[in-house]
Parts: C-alpha cells; structure tokens; sequence
C-alpha cells in the first residue's frame, strides 16, 4: 500500500478543524512520519495508525508547528517498544532543538532512535523504499524539504516469456542473472518507472522547490496563503496557493495536495481555485485525517 495520510493541514494556528501539521506516508513496509507538530499522536489515534510501523521521521524545520509533537511520538514508540530502530532526519542546524526535544521529559527511554541530521546543499542517503534526499529551501530558519525516489526496475511480460519458452522458475532464474541461453532480460520485459514522492514546507519560491517537485507522482506542498496575501507571504517565507499550482504545472508533477493553510481564510475552496488556475492535473485540498492514494505507477508500453 502507498498512501499518503494528512494528520493535520492548519499552519501556525490551529484551528477547530485543523491540527498543527502531520504526514504519514505508508510506502509499503517503510512508514513515514513528516513534521509531526503538537497533537499528532491523537491524530494518528483518530486515523486508526499506530507507532510501531514507523521507521522514519522527517522534521523539515524546528518551528513548533512542525515538530512540537515529536516528544510525544518518541516517548510512544519507546512506550510500545518498537522493536526496530527509527531514523530521525532533521536539519543539522537545529541540533540543539532536536537534543531538547528528544528528551524533553522525563520517560523510560526503551527504543532504538538513530539521529541522522541532514546538512549542505544537497543531502541524500538510500532507504528501504528507494533514495531520500533532502535540499535546503528558502525560510527563517534552516529548512529543508524532502523526495523519495524509488529505483526503476523491469516489468516482466507473460506474453513474451511464453513467446521465448521461459516457464516457471526459469524466470526468477532470468531475472536474476539477467540472460538464459540466447534469451536477455530485456527481450521479454520493459521497464517499470519507479514511483517518487515530494514534501515541501515552509519557504519562498526557490529553485530547490522545483528541484525537489520535478516529475514527481505526489506533491505535498505548503500553499498557506492566497495572491491576495503575496506581499506577506513572500515576506516571512511562504507560498501561496497559485505557486502551488505553478510550480505543480512547471515540474510535471502528477498529483498536487495542498496543505498547511493559514486560519485567516475560511474558504478552502479559494485554494482549488487559485492552484487550479496553472495546474490541470488532480487537485487534493488537504483535510485532516483524509487519505491521499499514490498515483498508479506509470505504465510502459509493450511495442
């Protein structure tokens, strides 16, 4: 299962409907948690998810509404003892406020949580579910957002394993060694794009946030405020929703979820309206506790 989970969709404020921030991302077996800010373990309750599927955090920038529920996710992960270690990404920069949030009550510290800050102009480490990488974006405070890509691989045609008498285990054997007799891999399979995902917080247009947006197949990204409120956004490092959509239309991106929306508008409609006006791809208005599925992978032809 690839899905995308909104645990909270409000920015600085939030409001009777919308908790600070929280993202979960359910990647197949690697699970994770993005900028957990105060109440996500509740919302994480209401969704129905627990903590022991978690094997990674991201914290995009140590503003409370991004990471003031991190204390409460470690201390649960340890209070169910999660039996396997949990990395946790966050701005190199902000070690001090990781050190205080890590510990920042008293609790029976019994789990494996590896800290892994990121740092420079470009950061990026393998994974489970494919390549992390995390580039600095353009806020108050060192911030960075974060893609995952998933290799390419090959997508094996029943059609042409039979046409060249490739059968049972001959063709774990051939996708393995890549070759049987004159028969290559090639010959009897195409390529299966691998799948990506981006998650853009808390920053003015830059050219990282179309780094990290190209050709994605899910594009969570802030749009806190509207054009009306160009001048404020650009003034404290925000997008509104109209870059969104730009920056969704210029990257090829094929699904655009907007989210962390400032509590001065109580319209999300406006949102929609606005991103849609320069993106015709699929739209998700972001809504706490609402499910956003990964776009079926590409498919590739078979000439």
């Amino acid at each position: 299962m690839r899905e995308l989970v909104l645990l909270g969709t409000a920015s600085q404020v939030p409001t009777r409907l919308r908790n600070h921030n929280g993202y979960l991302l359910r990647w197949d077996d690697e699970v994770i948690l993005f900028d957990p800010g105060e109440g996500t373990q509740r919302q994480m309750l209401m969704a129905g998810l627990a903590v022991t599927p978690l094997r990674r955090i991201c914290i995009t920038h140590f503003h409370g509404d991004h990471s003031l529920g991190l204390p409460g996710i470690l201390q649960r992960i340890s209070l169910d003892k999660v039996p396997h270690p949990v990395t946790v990404h966050y701005p190199a920069a902000g070690q001090e406020f990781y050190d205080r949030l890590r510990h920042a009550t008293s609790y029976w510290d019994n789990a494996s949580i590896v800290a892994a800050p990121v740092s420079g102009s470009s950061w990026s480490a393998p994974t489970p579910a494919g390549r992390l990488t995390a580039l600095p974006l353009r806020h108050s405070l060192p911030t960075y957002g974060y893609r995952l890509d998933e290799p390419s691989g090959r997508r094996m045609v029943p059609a042409l394993l039979a046409a060249h008498g490739i059968a049972g285990p001959a063709v774990g054997e051939l996708q393995r060694a890549g070759r049987i007799g004159d028969v290559t891999l090639d010959q009897v399979s195409v390529d299966r794009p691998g799948q990506s995902f981006a998650f853009i917080m808390d920053t003015g247009l830059c050219d990282n946030v179309y780094a990290l947006a190209a050709g994605v197949d899910l594009l969570v990204i802030e749009s806190t405020f509207l054009t009306e409120d160009a001048d404020m956004a650009e003034q404290v490092g925000h997008l509104t929703a109209a870059q969104a959509g730009e920056v969704a239309r210029a990257s090829g991106v094929r699904k655009l979820v907007l989210t962390h929306f400032s509590q001065r508008y109580q319209d999300a409609s406006r949102f929609l309206d606005e991103a849609r006006a320069s993106f015709d791809g699929e739209i998700v208005v972001g809504a706490d506790l609402g499910r956003v599925p990964v776009p079926p992978r590409r498919e590739v032809t078979v000439a």
